[in-house]
């Protein structure tokens, strides 16, 4: 079989390209819908519950995408499944421009995510074929969600230019169907390295044979607690810091941003840092500091929230796209498409549970205070499991 180092020097930078700018985009869209859903609200006169359905939306078009068709990569192959993912996306996008209902919104949401999905999980697999070793597999999936933290950075500061200049929000998901082009023009003129093909086995059955596998339901089990709360942090971190009434006014205000900043710096800092330290050893140490984060925030005053909130976004840099790299590579190459959508689906499936389940505690005990017990109870959950996976897996 041909190796990727058959395959000419500046495909390998194109690909690496294409896979950052595919997660900086999305990242765009659905990590700014906190600065959409007001305008939404607003505009259609919605209850809160009514208006989370742009959350839920896509991340529940990400979820039925992954669990359904994240056998896709293995099966047609990276190229046709980037680009019909990248296709389904920026069509959606670009459809918003041209609706007007609040449930047709809905509908492209799901759309969208639907597509997220399945580019996604391309790229995911398309990282195993370009990475040599699982370090480097680890470091470059590092990079890669740095890009994401930048467009998660990027989207809401959109909003933000757009709504001052009076204009609407949706103009937002029309820059990200202009940027598909380009990628889809990308994705179809990149050289691709060769992988092990799997079509014999690559169906849905295959996506069931992942999900019992014992490595992939662990770090699924520790990707779904720690998501649950990332999520749950930064979509209620506003309204918990309302209370706010210390020296500096205008940090509960710019503390979400502080966060997805400090995130994006961690995460490009993390591919640098695992680098020169076991991977296991860089997340005990950056677990123990998230929940040191957490705790304060709970168990101190709001004023003290206000910076190690965001302040948690720094060290849970490294979480996700670490546990997600390991979760993929301790696959053969030919079912990381698979390996891919088993653990997205369940990222997505905690990004949307996750906040409404904080949502709900707050509202039964009428103060957030109980929604950010929950999230502690979560991180203590997800460290509880690590230590047994940690055995368990041998890793």
């Amino acid at each position: 079989m041909p190796s990727s180092h058959a395959e000419p020097q500046h495909s390998d930078a194109l690909i690496r390209w294409l896979t950052a700018l595919m997660f900086f985009t999305f990242a765009m869209t659905t990590d700014a819908v906190g600065s959409v859903i007001p305008e939404v609200i607003r505009e259609f006169s919605l209850s809160l519950t009514a208006a989370s359905a742009f959350q839920y939306a896509t991340m529940a078009g990400i979820a039925a995408g992954a669990l359904l068709l994240g056998f896709l990569a293995d099966r047609l192959g990276r190229k046709p499944t980037i680009i019909i993912g990248l296709v389904l996306y920026g069509a959606s996008s670009l459809a918003f421009i041209a609706s007007d209902a609040f449930g047709a919104f809905v509908l492209l949401l799901a759309l969208s995510g639907l597509g997220i999905s399945v580019f996604k999980i391309g790229a995911l697999a398309l990282i195993g074929d370009i990475s040599r070793s699982t370090t480097s597999h680890t470091r470059f999936m590092n990079t890669v969600e740095g890009f994401f933290a930048v467009g998660a950075i990027v989207g809401p500061a959109i909003v933000a230019t757009l709504i001052s200049a009076g204009m609407s929000w949706k103009w937002l998901y029309l820059i990200a169907a202009v940027i598909c082009v380009v990628l889809v023009a990308m994705a179809s003129r990149v050289r691709y390295p060769a992988f092990e093909r799997a079509a014999e086995r690559a169906t849905l059955r295959e996506m069931v044979d992942v999900l019992r596998d014992r490595a992939a339901l662990g770090f699924s089990c520790l990707i779904t607690l720690y998501v649950a709360v990332e999520v749950a942090i930064y979509v209620w971190m506003p309204t918990y810091l309302q209370d706010y009434a210390g020296s500096f006014p205008w940090l509960p205000v710019y503390a979400l941003t502080l966060f997805f900043v400090l995130r994006a710096v961690g995460r490009f800092l993390g591919a640098w840092f695992l680098g020169r330290m076991a991977w296991t050893s860089a997340l005990a140490f950056f677990s123990l500091a998230i929940l040191l984060c957490l705790g304060g925030s709970l168990w101190l005053s709001k004023e003290v929230a206000a910076w190690l909130l965001p302040l948690s976004g720094l060290f849970m840099s490294i979480v996700y796209p670490t546990l997600n790299s390991k979760g993929i590579s301790c696959f053969p190459r030919s079912q990381h498409g698979a390996a891919a959508g088993v653990i997205l689906f369940f990222t997505a499936a905690a990004a949307a549970v996750g906040p409404l389940a904080m949502a709900a505690v707050s509202d039964a005990y009428g103060s957030t205070d109980a929604g950010f017990a929950l999230a502690d109870s979560f991180y203590l959950l997800r460290g509880g499991a690590w230590q047994v996976g940690h055995r368990a897996l041998g890793n």
